[in-house]
């Protein structure tokens, strides 16, 4: 096995001069999170305002409900290159409070300045649900995706991160519009006297919790889709970079105004949308965030061979840290066999590694930065620092998971061996035992057993050009 080269510590081309105070991340920080923090107050006020608190207490029970099964949702998408949760919770955040004052604030002028300016209240409720909201709220909640797109870019690296930066910015906003709505709910049943399945509560919550949790997320995950897709775009297509989260921000509007308005279609308009709009359109969601999870893997199966290569990884690493059942059976491996800090390191070393290898592909396609022979070190360090509690964890992966041989006599007759079909041979340390025997030579050879592909350059510390293919 190689060893690791020394690493020189880059000295910077210029004088490091002072940031000024207002660059300071503490700073930046500091203000971030007054801003999120007064935006809560102020609209923790407004809700209980309008609600009452026995009615604010009522709904906030029940619009927790399914915030936990959301944000699980989203983070199981992310499981093949996980963000740092400070993101989620800045977003989960931003939308709860940020996203749903400005919301409130601006629908609520939106609407009395219509109903002034046409002296039809009906209208202007319309108008303003149908119009006015899908504009604002998308955008008070694209607001984030940009945020974390702009100042967080190394976390955000395809169309998996705008899907879950996204999603979870809209569960954060629905939690906050269902407090209201479930909230306002109860103050009508307390002076009807309603109580029951019969009541506004329960059919709110039925519409709303139950029916259509996903619709917010749903909506705002189209804007996530562009901003995914603009960062899967080279640097020189600038145009494309623009207009790619444009294009998902005003698809966001068209399906949340169709969304709104469905109630003029009908008695049955909202079923209507609901059945032959809204079902399918998660459907097809769901399917494209699946496999875009699965073109990831297949990227980290394609990209890491080369450091198998230069030495880095062992041969069964790209295949293991490709499947994410491999994954499951290392972190188990090492947590029963070395406790929760060799389990903590597996885990981090399955990151380290997918986060190289498509940092590799960025670099092959021309959208690294130039920092990424730097970036490309401190991933490599970081591996090889947790090599010795991830690297058997991930041997034992392999072999578990691999896939088993159909077990048919070889056509020249002869007869079956101890582990095989050639003789009593022990297995190689990249081979199946038995009863899975190895790979007859006219069969495909098996992913542990091929020999490393053939790199442009030996080691991934000095390339002649890190963007070579």
């Amino acid at each position: 096995m190689a060893t690791s080269p020394p690493c020189p510590t880059p000295q910077p081309a210029y004088p490091r001069t002072h940031p000024h105070w207002w660059q300071r991340p503490w700073v930046r920080y500091g203000a971030l999170i007054t801003l999120l923090a007064l935006s809560g107050l102020v609209i923790l006020a407004l809700v209980r305002e309008q609600t009452g608190t026995r009615g604010f207490l009522v709904g906030l029970g029940l619009a927790v409900l399914p915030v936990p099964l959301l944000v699980a949702a989203f983070r199981w998408l992310d499981r093949v290159d996980p963000g740092p949760w400070r993101n989620l919770l800045f977003c989960f955040s931003w939308g709860a409070c940020a996203a749903a004052l400005i919301a409130i604030v601006a629908n609520s002028f939106a609407t009395r300045w219509i109903a002034t300016a046409t002296a039809d209240p009906a209208s202007a409720d319309t108008l303003g649900a149908t119009v006015i909201a899908p504009v604002v709220e998308e955008s008070a909640k694209a607001a984030a995706v940009l945020l974390v797109f702009l100042f967080r870019r190394r976390d955000f690296t395809g169309i998996v991160d705008g899907v879950v930066i996204a999603g979870v910015t809209a569960t954060g906003f629905a939690f906050t519009e269902n407090i209201l709505y479930l909230g306002t709910a109860f103050g009508t049943d307390q002076l009807t006297g309603s109580g029951g399945i019969a009541s506004v509560t329960a059919a709110t919550f039925f519409v709303r919790v139950v029916m259509s949790p996903f619709a917010h997320p749903l909506f705002t995950v189209l804007t996530g889709i562009g901003f995914g897709a603009a960062a899967l775009s080279a640097g020189r297509h600038r145009l494309r970079r623009a207009l790619l989260p444009l294009s998902g921000l005003l698809l966001a509007m068209g399906v949340h105004a169709l969304w709104n308005g469905s109630a003029a279609f009908g008695e049955w308009g909202f079923y209507a949308v609901y059945a032959a709009f809204m079902v399918p359109a998660f459907g097809l969601l769901t399917w494209l965030v699946i496999w875009t999870r699965q073109r990831e893997l297949g990227t980290v199966r394609a990209e890491l061979p080369a450091y198998v290569a230069a030495g880095w990884l062992t041969p069964a690493e790209p295949y293991a840290l490709g499947s994410m059942r491999a994954r499951r059976v290392a972190r188990q491996h090492a947590r029963r066999h070395g406790g929760k800090e060799a389990a903590r390191a597996v885990a981090q070393y399955e990151a380290y590694a997918t986060s190289l290898a498509f940092l590799r592909r960025r670099g092959r396609r021309g959208g690294a930065g130039a920092d990424y022979g730097v970036r490309e070190r401190e991933m490599l360090d970081a591996l090889w620092h947790r090599r010795d509690a991830a690297r058997p964890a991930l041997d034992h992966a392999a072999r578990t998971t691999a896939p088993p041989v159909p077990r048919t006599a070889p056509p020249w007759g002869y007869p079956y061996g101890t582990y095989g079909p050639y003789g009593g041979a022990p297995p190689g340390p990249y081979q199946a035992p038995f009863p899975y025997p190895a790979h007859p030579p006219h069969q495909a050879p098996s992913p542990y057993t091929a020999p490393a592909p053939q790199v442009p350059y030996a080691h991934p510390y000095a390339p002649p050009d890190p963007y070579r293919p």
